[in-house]
């Protein structure tokens, strides 16, 4: 299909909790999608339809696609991070009915000329340790999913932000401890909303989700599916 680039665009998202912008009794939790605006001049509107809980079907479901769909139009963008609950069911496996509903995503996507922009899942943050010595490695929780988007990117001609790859090299770079304060943990009594404490290590904190948006917005800058005018100057990578 030919895109045609627009200077007054939208950006709209379709994902999960790690995308969404999540409920104010869960602050200071956030999805990066809640972040990306602040990386981007406001001619590039950034519309979230993410999900806390969303799965490629159930999105669909609920309204959610329908809705984002009525938005799309000529020269905008539409992100896709779907994974996360896609896994825990068994109809939605990688390579069968969540590659289906990805590509039937991405068609309709096309029909209203807009473009797809397919995003991997962010990883979780599970530590492993796999020496006596204690050399940090991480679990990949995703599974092949992250795996089966990049394909599907390179089946289909699509631009794809591997979000998976980058948020494992970030743990990673940061380490076990340092890499703690990108989530959400707190300690009984520390945080009004969480009193009886948390540790959460799929859900970003505020922190962790505006490194994650500044990424995205730097990557759409490198894909040249922005013009380099509507990107804020504090976008980098992270």
């Amino acid at each position: 299909m030919t895109f045609t680039r627009k200077n007054t665009m939208k950006i709209l998202l379709a994902g999960d909790s790690t995308v969404a912008t999540c409920p104010t009794h869960e602050y200071p939790m956030s999805g990066w999608g809640a972040q990306l605006a602040p990386h981007l001049y406001t001619r590039a509107a950034v519309h979230n339809f993410a999900k806390g809980g969303a799965s490629t079907e159930s999105f669909r479901d609920e309204g959610l696609w329908e809705a984002l769909l009525a938005e799309a139009g000529e020269g905008d963008l539409v992100l896709i991070q779907f994974g996360h609950n896609d896994q825990k069911k068994q109809h939605l496996a990688a390579r069968t009915g969540y590659a289906a509903n990805l590509r039937a995503m991405v068609r309709e996507v096309e029909s209203r000329g807009a473009l797809p922009v397919l995003c991997t899942s962010v990883e979780r943050r599970h530590f492993l340790d796999v020496a006596p010595s204690g050399t940090a490695a991480l679990e990949q929780s995703l599974e092949d999913y992250p795996e089966v988007v990049r394909e599907i990117g390179l089946e289909l001609g699509l631009p794809v932000i591997d979000l998976n790859g980058w948020t494992r090299a970030l743990y990673l770079r940061l380490g076990r401890e340092d890499s703690k304060v990108l989530f959400c943990h707190f300690q009984p009594g520390e945080h009004a909303h969480w009193p009886d404490g948390l540790t959460d290590n799929t859900h970003f904190s505020q922190q962790g989700a505006a490194l994650v948006a500044e990424h995205v917005a730097a990557e759409l800058q490198e894909l040249r599916l922005v013009p380099a005018s509507v990107l804020s100057t504090t976008a980098g990578r992270g």
